[in-house]
């Protein structure tokens, strides 16, 4: 069997669509291909009545609110909230258009298929180096840290890249879908000309289909991504969730040291089925092994939905168990796999 790239899918999380090549692998089946935190944040859903008005003025202020506090945002009018993070990444390129784009590589793919839809002509470079080479006036994207391999880039080397597109016309986009439970942010230097930051909100807090995420950036430029999605850019559900649980600290303190342990967890498992883990974040672990064709097949037959890459091979990105009964079966299809 050929292994497709999610099942023939862009992203990760489309279990139901895979899994349909293996009818006699066993139900539920796990998700390990999005590298989505494995415990919800427990929100209190708001009252039936507020599903039949449009979203108030005051909730999405209150969001906002939450929003600085948890990202260190010094200005709310830098926030932007949206229905996801992938919606706001698909609008940079129209909002903020640039003559050729420059991405550290390799990543994740949203930011190259928005560049090119918009007509964008892109660089990749492997270093960061190579980014303070990229042509004037254009824009340079980072993800830190990155998906699929973790890699971080530290906040003062960014905001030294920052400050050189700005001086050069160009900006700089830092994606940190992965930095709620990391240790740094850029996001409290978004008021300085020349930067763009998006944060995710579903990964960290289990609640990805949520669809909520936020762009942060000077004024100027926040008011025209505002103005771009109009109004009611974020549902009821969304603006309550994201607003107790950006402001919620201790459980966001807790969830992160969680992920951590079992980030360890994963990587020791990994290690002794005889894999290479090559890099990581607390919400997934990337392995290289020129058997990962058949490893993800093997997987799929215990039930297990990983993530691998059409341009890599040899890469499997391996998601949190969610609960004893997924890392049990994680644990079984390894050792099968291991002795085989």
């Amino acid at each position: 069997m050929t292994v497709p790239v999610a099942g023939g899918i862009e992203h990760g999380g489309q279990v139901v669509a895979v899994m349909r090549d293996f009818p006699d692998a066993p139900r539920p089946f796990v998700d390990l291909s999005t590298g989505i935190g494995p415990v919800a944040y427990p929100f209190t859903m708001p009252d039936a009545d507020a599903f039949h008005a449009l979203p108030q003025a005051d909730a999405e202020r209150a969001l906002v609110d939450a929003a600085v506090h948890a990202y260190g945002v010094s200005d709310s009018r830098c926030v932007v909230a949206g229905s996801g993070t992938q919606l706001l990444m698909g609008l940079i390129p129209w909002v903020l258009p640039a003559p050729h784009v420059t991405i550290l590589s390799p990543t994740y793919g949203g930011h190259e298929q928005a560049w090119r839809l918009a007509g964008a002509p892109i660089a990749r470079v492997r270093d960061v180096p190579a980014l303070w080479s990229a042509p004037a006036g254009g824009t340079v994207v980072v993800c830190s840290p990155n998906n699929p391999d973790g890699r971080v880039v530290p906040v003062a080397d960014l905001l030294s890249l920052a400050a050189h597109c700005a001086r050069t016309g160009g900006r700089l986009v830092v994606d940190e879908a992965y930095a709620d439970f990391a240790s740094d942010s850029i996001a409290p230097h978004v008021a300085r000309s020349g930067l763009v930051v998006l944060r995710s909100f579903g990964k960290s807090y289990g609640l990805a289909g949520m669809r909520l995420g936020f762009m942060l950036a000077e004024v100027a430029v926040a008011e025209r991504v505002r103005a771009v999605m109009g109004a009611w850019p974020v549902g009821t559900v969304a603006l309550a969730a994201g607003t107790q649980a950006l402001s919620d600290d201790a459980w966001r303190d807790r969830a992160a040291a969680c992920a951590g342990a079992s980030s360890a967890r994963l990587r020791g498992m990994l290690a002794g089925a005889g894999l290479c883990v090559v890099g990581a974040t607390s919400l997934f672990v990337l392995v290289r092994d020129v058997r990962v064709p058949s490893l993800w097949v093997h997987l799929c037959k215990h039930g297990i939905l990983t993530r691998v890459f059409s341009d890599r091979a040899d890469d499997m990105r391996i998601g949190l168990p969610r609960d004893g009964q997924a890392w049990r079966r994680l644990e079984t299809a390894l050792t099968t796999w291991s002795r085989a």
